[in-house]
């Protein structure tokens, strides 16, 4: 296993947490019936969570919020279609992933316009550090960092498990292109990460 795949499994594992939501139950079957309170207390329960989701693939927090009130109108007006098979919040994630797609994919001309090499010049074959140790908020904060169409791209397949294939059919790209950018996208985070071990090594000397 190299030092990335090592990496990002703190990520993987804190962002894949189950949120329990009592009388869930009663709480859908009010939604199916419009009651607004159950709508409230739908929305206090997993407003967090996707808007976590709408984050990661929008260009900013304002964005993820429009893209999280979309993301409620089509919970609310399709939440009679969900047959308790699966888990409720798992349905609740495909919304928010496919409608913040959605979103990017009205965007899309904008996303791969710069190359990351623009950016900073990396090697496609970056070196790990695998004596470096590194949070998972710093592993976020360099995510964040990502250009959008790399940040959505790694998002896909390392955060929410989607094969390249699925990927290049959501996003109506090359499954190369895909690949190629998922590439970059790690050596650009091992650029970050490499800054960050280094900071950290000049602090304890």
């Amino acid at each position: 296993m190299s030092f990335f795949d090592f990496a990002v499994q703190p990520i993987s594992r804190s962002l894949s947490f189950i949120v329990s939501m009592p009388n869930s139950k009663d709480i859908i079957e009010g939604c199916i019936r419009g009651e607004k309170q159950s709508q409230d207390r739908l929305y206090k329960q997993y407003s967090s969570l996707l808007y976590g989701i709408c984050l990661r693939y929008a260009g900013n927090r304002m964005e993820a919020q429009d893209v999280l009130q979309d993301v409620f109108v089509k919970i609310y007006n399709n939440i009679a279609s969900y047959n308790h098979q699966g888990s409720f919040e798992g349905w609740l994630r495909r919304i928010a992933v496919n409608t913040s797609i959605t979103n990017y994919r009205r965007n899309l001309k904008h996303a791969f316009q710069k190359d990351v090499d623009e950016l900073v010049k990396l090697n496609e074959e970056p070196n790990t550090y695998e004596d470096s140790e590194y949070t998972a908020e710093e592993l976020m904060l360099c995510i964040e960092k990502l250009p959008l169409g790399y940040k959505t791209i790694f998002n896909l397949y390392v955060i929410e498990g989607f094969m390249h294939k699925e990927i290049s059919e959501m996003l109506n790209i090359d499954v190369n292109t895909s690949k190629s950018q998922l590439s970059r996208a790690k050596a650009y985070l091992q650029r970050e990460l490499k800054i960050i071990a280094t900071v950290k090594k000049e602090q304890h000397v």
